[in-house]
């Protein structure tokens, strides 16, 4: 069994509650979005458009594309209504301190 192996992305205060926060992890955008007392990451781009989730909205436990409107669940990534159906990748997240850590 692997061992997962996280990597300090950001501080607790670089995000804070309804804000996102993009990083870079081995060339892959992901963005951090803090909602429901929580951190969630997902990879920065809509299943569908391909189009950068950054600038979507956040609201309870999803983000949408700010294109056509798609909705992704931050948890577990799907997609929560058409255009999209493919799910988006999502990371797991701890808090160590004020680090914000994800596995990779």
């Amino acid at each position: 069994m692997d061992e997962k192996h996280f990597i300090p992305v950001a501080r607790l205060d670089d995000i804070p509650t309804g804000t996102k926060k993009v990083v870079e992890v081995n060339g892959t955008e992901i963005v951090l979005c803090h909602t429901k007392d929580r951190i969630f990451a997902v990879h920065n781009l809509c299943s569908h458009a391909h189009e950068k989730l950054e600038d979507g909205r956040l609201r309870n436990c999803w983000i949408s594309c700010p294109v056509h409107g798609a909705r992704f669940n931050l948890e577990t990534g799907e997609a929560m209504n058409p255009p999209a159906t493919m799910p988006i990748n999502t990371y797991e997240v701890r808090i160590v301190g004020d680090s914000v850590e994800i596995a990779v």
